[in-house]
């Protein structure tokens, strides 16, 4: 699965944030859920994996992410071409 990339920018508050969901497969048949975030332009950020017995689990707590990021005032970034 391609990672998803989720932005949010309030101009009057100076901010200028990025998270990333991507599903990726461990080396002993589990399946992650590696969550990347920081401010969008900066080095570095910060990073986490969560670690899955089924690739359903996974992409449920995916979607559990994505709809907390969405109510927060995250915007999905369109995918290149």
């Amino acid at each position: 699965m391609a990672p998803e990339e989720l932005h949010r920018r309030d101009a009057s508050r100076n901010m200028a944030r990025f998270y990333a969901l991507a599903i990726v497969p461990g080396l002993f048949g589990e399946t992650g859920l590696c969550r990347t975030w920081g401010r969008i332009g900066a080095r570095g950020g910060r990073s986490i994996v969560e670690w899955f017995a089924t690739p359903g689990a996974a992409l449920e707590r995916l979607e559990v992410l994505r709809r907390q990021k969405l109510r927060r005032g995250y915007q999905p970034v369109p995918s290149a071409p």
